[in-house]
């Protein structure tokens, strides 16, 4: 009866994904063609290519996709462990951040981001790894984010009813941990998430849905559903501002999403408008925390995000209650 009740709870989280999302219009761009993609959980376009890394059990590597029709053009490994990695993020042409930062039993003190370089051939490559330790106790995390012209790095944790930004020191020690501090509340079961070129917001995903924040603020722009996947996890922005969703499963589909005509137009006002867009001035990087938190909780398009985790709860009670001893 234990085994049924982990795998209710662990089930829960995909039920409601499953229940909220929309039947959106699907704009397949390709299929990995590598049966070595099991799960991918990680999604970033840079140099022409698709990068992606399989969830938590792999080794240290990552695969190089042709966008065009899906074949891994190369499979890279660096020269380190792998204990639960789940998120990738841009470092420029031919790099990428790898993060290391998965841990469902919220117990890990040895998280860490690697940069590593990726093209279109197998390859051993070496990897640059910085340590990382959340200011606030261990937990969770799937999404790392890289800001388009600071470089800094972001990461969102995990929870069930909400979790929280966070932001990485902007120079990164290799030999002491590098503590993540809060900037703001972030929705439930976030997955993967991406700056947008501009700098100025920013876009995280769970299993259905997707929220769109301005940045450095947090404030919320708008939150849409996804298209139906098998588990979708990943997420990417290109240069051109398009948008990438990945899932996991042998063969799946790489999809290409617009965004919401209101949410286009609410960024696009905001960048006219953004002192980043006049000339001879410079975006800043983010101010005080405290200042820049937005409470998400308040904002009635994200009441979804929180009835998945509602309900979640509520059925894990329901198994509880069954089997208490009559």
């Amino acid at each position: 009866m234990r085994r049924v009740l982990v795998a209710a709870v662990i089930a829960v989280p995909f039920a409601c994904g499953m229940l909220s999302a929309s039947a959106a219009e699907r704009d397949v761009v390709f299929r990995f063609q590598d049966p070595e993609i099991l799960e991918s959980s990680a999604l970033v376009a840079t140099g022409g290519l698709m990068v992606t890394t399989n969830d938590s059990g792999d080794s240290a590597r990552v695969f190089a996709v042709d966008p065009d029709n899906g074949e891994t053009l190369g499979t890279i490994n660096w020269g380190g462990s792998a204990e639960d990695v789940e998120a990738l993020a841009p470092a420029g042409d031919g790099e990428v951040w790898v993060g290391d930062i998965g841990d469902n039993l919220g117990k890990r003190h040895d998280i860490s981001v690697t940069r590593i370089p990726v093209g279109p051939s197998d390859a051993d490559v070496p990897g640059s790894t910085y340590p990382l330790t959340f200011s606030d106790g261990p937990r969770d995390a799937e999404a790392l984010l890289a800001h388009p012209r600071t470089g800094r790095l972001y990461v969102v944790s995990k929870g069930v009813l909400g979790g929280q930004f966070y932001a990485a020191p902007q120079k990164l020690s290799p030999t002491q941990p590098n503590e993540l501090t809060p900037l703001g509340p972030a929705p439930g079961l976030v997955t993967d998430g991406a700056f947008f070129p501009d700098g100025n917001h920013l876009i995280v995903r769970n299993y259905a849905r997707a929220v769109v924040y301005r940045f450095p603020s947090l404030e919320v722009v708008g939150t849409f559903d996804l298209p139906r996947q098998q588990q979708g996890e990943g997420l990417a922005v290109d240069r051109d501002g398009q948008i990438f969703l990945s899932s996991e499963g042998v063969h799946a589909e790489v999809l290409r999403i617009a965004l919401p005509k209101k949410i286009r137009v609410a960024m696009s006002a905001e960048e006219s408008e953004s002192p980043s867009a006049k000339p001879g001035s410079s975006a800043p990087e983010h101010s005080d925390p405290a200042d820049d938190a937005a409470d998400d909780a308040a904002d009635p398009e994200v009441f979804p995000w929180v009835l998945g985790g509602v309900a979640a709860v509520v059925m894990l009670l329901v198994l509880l209650r069954a089997l208490r001893p009559r």
